[in-house]
């Protein structure tokens, strides 16, 4: 079982930047791909990106993609969201997750993710 706590979100205005965090605690966190998704109000919850376990790997949803970049540390064990010109419509809660296979080849973009954070959210001022 792994635990994940996410942080880093806030209030910015359209155009500015803001960085999440996602600490992964109870296993160990290298072998494991992660990935964010978010959730507005009123809204499905939606995929965002995704990173494989070793790094090389990324994924974006296109309407996050050149603007939002994913990374982890393994070292730290924490994944990152950096991003970029935000826009009033990317605002929701964010969640990272972390997929139950280890060292999942497929992953992204098929993942099978398995846990969840508690969020952090996100909004964005127009």
């Amino acid at each position: 079982q792994v635990q994940l706590v996410e942080s880093g979100g806030g209030l910015v205005q359209a155009g500015g930047s803001l960085r999440l965090s996602c600490a992964a605690s109870g296993r160990t966190f290298s072998s494991y791909a992660m990935g964010w998704f978010r959730q507005a109000p009123g809204k499905e919850r939606e995929f965002v990106a995704a990173i494989s376990w070793s790094g090389g790997s990324t994924y974006y949803a296109d309407s996050v993609k050149g603007r939002f970049t994913i990374s982890r540390d393994n070292a730290k064990n924490t994944v990152y969201l950096q991003m970029n010109s935000l826009k009033p419509e990317d605002t929701a809660v964010y969640y990272c997750t972390a997929e139950g296979r280890q060292y999942g080849s497929s992953c992204p973009p098929l993942c099978d993710f398995r846990s969840w954070g508690q969020g952090t959210q996100v909004t964005v001022s127009s």
